[in-house]
């Protein structure tokens, strides 16, 4: 499974005109299932996500996690969104292959998988829509944008 971090300040997802995820301070996550993809890799990125320690601490090193943030006056958010492009492979010419990603159907599983396991996880989550045409807006905080993928 792939996923593309970034901290951000506040970031939302759009489809249609209508903002469907809204968060402030926090993540968001782009993610991708593969096809040899299964539970256990939504599992496995989520801990990564939640765990990952990107926002800076009393001292301003990058010491502090998602879930740490909560400790520090108030929950981080976390914006879910699919974005099967995180497969492209442009090795072939400059038009992307994306055999690299799952089918859709696997791909809509392991993203509905992912997103419950982040809400029963974490108090403040949100989401895009699997397949639909998205606008992602947000601010990059640092920037600080980290690729992740776990097998």
């Amino acid at each position: 499974m792939i996923g593309l971090v970034q901290r951000v300040r506040e970031a939302r997802v759009e489809v249609g005109g209508h903002t469907i995820g809204q968060i402030g301070r926090g993540l968001l996550l782009l993610v991708c299932a593969e096809p040899t993809d299964t539970e256990m890799q939504a599992e496995r990125l989520l801990d990564k996500v939640l765990k990952l320690r990107i926002f800076s601490d009393d001292a301003g090193k990058m010491n502090r996690s998602l879930q740490d943030l909560d400790g520090a006056g108030s929950p981080g958010g976390l914006l879910i969104v699919s974005q099967f492009t995180l497969a492209a492979d442009t090795a072939g010419g400059n038009r992307p292959s994306f055999t690299g990603a799952a089918p859709a159907a696997l791909g809509r599983v392991l993203y509905d998988r992912l997103l419950s396991l982040a809400q029963g996880r974490h108090p403040q989550v949100a989401a895009g829509e699997f397949g639909a045409d998205m606008q992602v807006h947000l601010i990059n905080d640092g920037p600080v944008t980290i690729p992740l993928r776990v097998t």
